[in-house]
């Protein structure tokens, strides 16, 4: 089994999650999953200052840093020689006797580790269908959080349907996949919902912002509804797996790959692996 850090040691072995975790019986915690290339983190601070957010969001106070949090996932990288792959970082509140009311004190449970994941090639280059289905979850998904069964039992429909991603609308309005960000191009603008308590603010969402930005390519923050999505020319999503992954169909209806597409494609793979 690959090197494991759990609650301040690293070890080879199985953990034991306690009965009484809150994570597992509430999904009181948080979480992040961080890309590497090359052996080497990518946008690691971003993501791991997403983590300190959602933390004091949810009123845990993290025992480690950052900077600690880059140290111990590049440890892990080296000790299990991944050169493409993730790493998942979780923190739940601790242990402590069921109760719905926090413990008056508590301290966090911090599982870290890696694994192998190569590039999504295939989907970036030809494309990948999706569907549309009502958003369900809580409203607060700019938490970061362990309450993802809204987001399964959406991504399972999905896996039904025989499509990648299930794109989510809330009162008329896109708001975002069930492990994903989305994006419409029309003519030549990006547009994606606005990074308010609706949607997670996906870093990678951050990049293609910045990419679109040094690309001189409009990008606005604005709704849109599931007609705007049906007609626009182009369709993106993207997520620490996916990177930009063009959509090529929506339900029935088919999509083209378009040269903004491409562009942030490309920016992006620039941004990975930047010229020396």
């Amino acid at each position: 089994m690959n090197l494991i850090y759990f609650n301040g040691e690293y070890v080879n072995d199985k953990i034991a999650i306690d009965p009484n975790d809150r994570g597992y019986q509430f999904g009181d915690g948080i979480y992040e999953v961080v890309r590497v290339y090359n052996g080497m983190l990518f946008t690691a601070r971003e993501h791991f200052e997403r983590l300190v957010r959602s933390a004091a969001e949810i009123q845990i106070k993290l025992e480690l840093t950052v900077d600690d949090y880059i140290e111990i996932c590049q440890h892990l990288i080296t000790e299990n020689q991944v050169t493409d792959g993730l790493i998942y970082v979780q923190v739940t509140r601790g242990n402590a006797l069921r109760n719905h009311i926090f413990p008056e004190s508590f301290k966090p449970v911090t599982l870290i580790y890696s694994y192998d994941s190569a590039r999504p090639v295939e989907g970036m280059d030809k494309g990948v269908k999706v569907i549309t289905l009502e958003d369900i979850r809580w409203l607060r998904c700019d938490i970061k959080s362990l309450n993802l069964l809204g987001n399964v039992l959406a991504k399972q429909q999905a896996h039904v349907g025989q499509a990648v991603e299930a794109i989510q609308v809330r009162d008329g309005i896109v708001t975002e996949g069930a492990s994903s960000n989305v994006f419409i191009i029309k003519n030549g603008t990006i547009y994606t919902h606005p990074a308010n308590h609706l949607i997670l603010n996906g870093i990678t969402r951050i990049v293609i912002k910045r990419c679109a930005e040094e690309l001189n390519i409009p990008f606005v923050e604005k709704t849109f509804t599931p007609e705007e999505l049906y007609d626009a020319d182009e369709v993106i999503i993207s997520s620490t797996s996916l990177e930009v992954t063009p959509v090529t169909q929506i339900d029935d209806q088919t999509v083209e790959i378009g040269p903004v597409t491409r562009q942030l494609q490309q920016a992006f793979k620039e941004k990975i692996y930047p010229a020396s």
